[in-house]
C-alpha cells in the first residue's frame, strides 16, 4: 500500500481549505504556518469561488424555493472549509446573510434563526455560531426539542424516534456554539445525550434488532448536506473530543476497509440534493480518489489509535 508520506503530499497538493487542515491535523507543521495556509481558503480555490457567486440579496441563488436550502448548503460548506470568519470578505457575506435574508414563508424571522425542522436548523446554528451570527434562539429552541432518546428528529413530533440525520446535523451545530462561545453546562448535556444516542447503536445499527439501520450509511460522501454516515459520525466525535471505546470500533473497522490499495478514498456517492445545490466542480466523481474523505478518514483513524 501507498505510504502514508505519500499520501499527505497528494493532499497537500490540493486547494487551501484542504491543505490547511492537513497541516494542523497530519503533520507537525507550527502554528504560525497553519494560519497563513488559512488565510489563503477565502482568497482562492474552492472557498473563494463560493464566495464570489454570493448575490445582492445575501442568497447564492435568486431565492426561489430553494433559495434558502441553497444559502444552508453554501454555508456549511464554507465552514467545513474552514474559511476564517474573520477574513472581510467572509464579513461582508455574512452580513449580507444577516441583513437581507429572512424566512418570510414562516413569519419574516431572520435567516439565523432558523425555520422549522431540526437537520435545516442543526446546520445553521452550527454555521450561525461559526461565523459569529445570533443565533441564541435557534439553540433555545433546539434544546428543547430534544427526544427523550436522546436525539433529534425533524419528524417530532409526531415521532417520538431520533434520526441520525437529524442528530448528526445538531449535535455539530450544538458543538460549533460551545467552540465559538465557550462551554455551557446546558448544551454540554445535550451534547453528551446526543453522542450517547449514535454511540449506543455503534454508529449504525438499530438498538432494538442491532441490524444495521441503512446500509447506504457506510457510504461516504463529501460534503454531506444533511446526510449522515459513518464517517461524518466519527469525524464529529473526533472534534468533540469524545475518547473513543468499544461502541466505535465497527466503525472505524469500516471506514479503515474503504481504503483503497493507493492509500487514498474514493467519493462513493454525491447527494442528489448537493449536485442540485452547490455550484462548484469539486470531487464529483464517484468512485475517484476523493481528498476529503481521505482526510477526514486519516485524522479519524489517528483518533482512535491514540485512544
Amino acid at each position: 500500500m501507498t505510504s502514508r508520506t505519500a499520501v499527505v503530499s497528494w493532499l497537500l497538493d490540493s486547494d487551501p481549505s484542504i491543505r490547511w487542515q492537513v497541516m494542523r491535523d497530519l503533520t507537525d507543521a507550527d502554528d504560525a504556518a497553519v494560519a497563513v495556509e488559512r488565510t489563503r481558503v477565502a482568497e482562492e480555490g474552492w472557498a473563494a469561488r463560493l464566495l464570489e457567486m454570493q448575490t445582492h440579496d445575501g442568497h447564492w441563488n435568486d431565492a426561489t424555493e430553494h433559495g434558502w436550502m441553497t444559502t444552508t448548503d453554501i454555508l456549511q460548506v464554507l465552514r467545513d472549509m474552514g474559511v476564517d470568519p474573520a477574513s472581510e470578505r467572509v464579513r461582508n457575506a455574512i452580513d449580507r446573510v444577516n441583513t437581507r435574508i429572512t424566512w418570510f414563508q414562516i413569519d419574516g424571522r431572520p435567516f439565523f434563526d432558523g425555520e422549522t425542522e431540526a437537520c435545516i436548523n442543526g446546520r445553521i446554528l452550527a454555521t450561525g455560531a461559526y461565523f459569529g451570527a445570533n443565533v441564541d434562539r435557534l439553540l433555545q429552541r433546539l434544546l428543547s426539542e430534544q427526544l427523550d432518546d436522546g436525539g433529534w428528529n425533524c419528524e417530532a413530533p409526531p415521532s417520538t424516534r431520533s434520526s441520525f440525520h437529524s442528530t448528526i446535523c445538531v449535535l455539530e451545530g450544538l458543538l460549533a456554539y460551545e467552540t465559538a462561545r465557550g462551554p455551557s453546562v446546558e448544551v454540554t448535556q445535550a451534547r453528551r445525550r446526543g453522542e450517547n444516542y449514535l454511540l449506543e447503536r455503534r454508529m449504525l445499527r438499530a438498538l432494538s434488532s442491532g441490524e444495521v439501520i441503512d446500509n447506504r450509511w457506510t457510504s461516504f460522501a463529501f460534503p454531506p448536506v444533511w446526510h449522515y454516515d459513518v464517517l461524518r459520525g466519527l469525524d464529529y466525535l473526533r472534534m468533540a473530543g469524545v475518547r473513543p471505546g468499544a461502541q466505535v470500533a465497527e466503525a472505524v473497522a469500516l471506514v479503515e476497509s474503504r481504503r483503497r490499495e493507493d492509500g487514498r478514498w474514493p467519493q462513493d456517492t454525491v447527494h442528489p440534493d448537493r449536485m442540485k445545490r452547490i455550484p462548484l466542480d469539486m470531487e464529483i466523481e464517484v468512485g475517484g480518489p476523493s481528498r476529503w474523505n481521505t482526510l477526514r478518514a486519516l485524522r479519524v483513524l489517528d483518533w482512535y489509535g491514540a485512544a
